[in-house]
């Protein structure tokens, strides 16, 4: 990941103002259909980096399933949004907040809700994130850095798609195939012509995009931007 696309101070701060996060957060303690789906779409990209982390607390597989689908059927309820504070304004932040509230306050084993028992609020790929987690750096000591990088990761992931989807609907597949393995690398380093430097620029809209989408205010990007940087980096 390079050094990301350039943000000016007098770019237009109202191109992220409605994000999803900015939606959940201006419905309160009311439910809407808008922002019940906003936060649903919102978890379900970045539920895998709470697997991480509590993974990297210790705890098996197994457990590790059964607290990420209990938290997530408590806070899908939104009683998570009351009582806590929105993190400085970051969805990374307030997730992880609410998880770790969780864990340490509000988790009754005698309570425990069974995989497959219940109601199934997201469809989560236990396997993929087990394996994910197999291939990530060990580092017990620090399960917030382990929350980050799979953060960073979905994030991307998330970006990529968009962005093949775009190609594809634009009848670019074959340039996007071409050319994705040099979207986060510097310019100089992608042989391609002018169509393939402008999937990249398109590239970096998306990202910041994708990021705002986290945040309640559009001026935290660049410094969220850098945030997950170092968390890859780490």
């Amino acid at each position: 990941m390079d050094s990301g696309p350039e943000t000016s101070p007098s770019a237009p701060r109202d191109i992220f103002v409605t994000t999803r996060w900015t939606m959940v957060l201006s419905a309160g303690h009311k439910s809407s259909l808008h922002s019940d789906r906003a936060l649903a779409e919102l978890c379900q990209t970045y539920w895998c980096s709470l697997y991480a982390f509590v993974r990297r607390q210790g705890k098996t597989k197994e457990d590790a399933e059964d607290l990420v689908q209990a938290f997530f059927v408590r806070f899908l309820a939104k009683n998570y949004l009351e009582g806590l504070a929105a993190e400085h304004g970051k969805f990374r932040a307030f997730l992880l907040a609410s998880l770790k509230h969780f864990l340490a306050n509000e988790w009754d084993k005698s309570q425990r809700q069974k995989r497959g028992g219940g109601v199934a609020h997201l469809s989560l790929d236990w396997q993929s994130a087990d394996e994910r987690f197999r291939l990530d750096p060990p580092d017990p000591s620090s399960p917030d850095k382990s929350f980050d990088r799979e953060w960073a990761l979905a994030l991307l992931e998330r970006v990529v798609k968009r962005l093949a989807d775009e190609c594809t609907a634009d009848g670019k597949a074959t340039l996007f195939e071409q050319a994705k393995g040099y979207l986060m690398v510097g310019e100089a380093a992608i042989p391609y012509a002018e169509a393939a430097h402008r999937l990249r620029k398109r590239y970096g809209e998306l990202l910041l995009h994708e990021i705002a989408e986290t945040l309640e205010d559009p001026a935290q990007v660049p410094e969220e931007l850098r945030a997950l940087q170092f968390a890859l980096a780490g």
